[in-house]
């Protein structure tokens, strides 16, 4: 039977650690819609003298805000 219990605290463990990923990753999404955001409104308030149309534009200040927001991991070691 020992097992068993062993076996419930691992399905306890389990969903825990998914609604901290989920909550991870819920931050992360935030924390670049927020970057994003700031920077659209800050290229409208100063005026984009660029010949780019706005949703290329948009795209451009989108791919800034996840390159300065979203962590990359990796798996291995770093060297330097």
């Amino acid at each position: 039977m020992p097992t068993l219990n062993w076996i419930g605290k691992e399905a306890m463990v389990k969903p825990m650690i998914e609604a901290q990923e989920l909550a991870r990753r819920f931050n992360e999404d935030e924390a670049v819609w927020r970057s994003y955001e700031h920077k659209r409104a800050l290229r409208r308030l100063l005026g984009s003298r660029s010949p780019l149309p706005e949703d290329i534009l948009d795209y451009l200040d989108w791919q800034a805000a996840e390159r300065e927001c979203r962590a990359v991991r990796a798996v291995g070691f770093f060297h330097p």
